[in-house]
């Protein structure tokens, strides 16, 4: 008995209606028990010329006779009564609580049969809100249904992702693995000359994997956040002229013209050094990406009182509206048919936006269009010296 009140919830409510129904009733009782002598004799003294009459007169022995039957009659009646009342009360009280748990119960039932499907893989699972759908309407069940479901939906949407992941990742390294599969079945049947032309085709596509590997390990560790963020003052200026050098020759060899508007020195920002450069140089090397020879890339800076803002501009290929929203997800692509082989690894736009936000700023595209060029940027919390 005592094990199944502590695995039934609705027993466990029915069970306290009852305990406080008890309660109710002997105090009920213990009240009635004091107060009917008081309450007999105030009422007997109030009638006491009545009762004096009808008993032979004042001092009459019959009158003195017959109070104690009198009061004996007075106490089972309001017995009887209270006894009738506390029958009904615990009928009704009984009928009401087993309503009432079974309408709290009911839910919770629902949520933990859900969470069971869940649990084994189910992620569509979702439960229905009791009460009104208005957040003024719900009480703390509807609540919690609420927040049932929007967990469940994001279960589902990062499981969704982890497929895509998957997908993906296998689908990136599919293209390196076959060109150096058949680089080296061509060297196997002697169809392709053992020349340095040769292994160096087959060396840059495990190098492109090896990159690929790279990007995905650390997509994980600025995804679950595993690393820490050594922040230090640090002048702007300094960090984009070292993005800058380190990508000037690849500039040069292209033939895109790389302009930068430093920043004043005395400008500075409180960021991880390492990381805001990692991203500089994703945003510059993007923009080298699909700009055509000829083209032009400007860095700019802008500042309030609030943060600085980095702006890397391009005259390239632009980007759809329709695409922008997107273009910071995992191995997102505008352009599907595109080549992969001209391509990075499609995950160095999404760690960016996860260093940036780790720093507390935000990060976003603008574009008008195809072919009228895009502006990549972010911002950083600062100060001035």
């Amino acid at each position: 008995m005592i094990a199944a009140l502590r695995k039934r919830l609705a027993w466990k409510l029915f069970l306290s209606y009852m305990i406080v129904i008890l309660i109710g009733v002997i105090v009920l009782a213990t009240a009635a028990e004091l107060t009917i002598p008081n309450s007999f004799q105030r009422h007997l003294a109030a009638m006491g010329a009545m009762m004096n009459d009808m008993m032979g007169g004042p001092g009459g022995g019959m009158g003195i006779g017959l109070s104690p039957d009198l009061f004996a009659n007075y106490r089972r009646a309001v017995n009887e009564a209270l006894l009738i009342a506390a029958a009904a009360s615990i009928l009704a009280a009984v009928v009401v609580s087993l309503l009432i748990s079974r309408r709290i119960v009911a839910p919770v039932r629902e949520m933990m049969a859900a969470s069971q499907r869940i649990a084994q893989g189910k992620y569509d699972e979702r439960v229905t809100i009791p009460g009104g759908h208005e957040p003024s309407e719900m009480d703390e069940l509807a609540n919690l249904a609420v927040s049932f479901n929007q967990m469940a939906a994001r279960l589902d949407r990062t499981e969704a992702m982890r497929r895509q992941l998957i997908g993906n990742a296998a689908h990136e390294l599919r293209t390196p693995l076959s060109t150096i599969k058949g680089t080296l079945e061509g060297l196997m049947d002697g169809v392709l000359p053992a020349d340095i032309s040769t292994y160096l085709r087959a060396y840059r596509e495990a190098e492109r994997m090896q990159h690929l590997i790279q990007d995905v390990q650390e997509l994980s560790r600025v995804e679950s956040g595993a690393y820490e963020l050594e922040r230090q003052r640090v002048p702007l200026a300094e960090l984009i002229e070292s993005a800058r050098l380190r990508l000037e020759q690849q500039y040069r060899e292209k033939g895109v013209e790389l302009a930068v508007e430093v920043p004043s020195s005395d400008v500075e920002v409180y960021a991880d050094p390492m990381r805001i450069e990692q991203v500089l140089l994703n945003l510059l090397g993007n923009a080298l990406q699909y700009t055509a020879s000829g083209g032009s890339v400007r860095v700019t800076t802008a500042h309030s009182e609030q943060e600085t803002v980095v702006s890397i501009e391009d005259d390239g290929i632009g980007i759809p509206l329709e695409h922008q929203e997107h273009i910071f997800n995992r191995f997102y692509r505008v352009d599907k048919s595109r080549s992969r082989a001209g391509g990075g690894s499609g995950i160095g736009l999404t760690i960016a936006k996860h260093i940036i936000e780790a720093h507390g700023g935000r990060i976003w595209v603008e574009s008008p269009g195809v072919g009228q060029g895009s502006t990549f940027s972010f911002s950083l919390p600062w100060l001035v010296t």
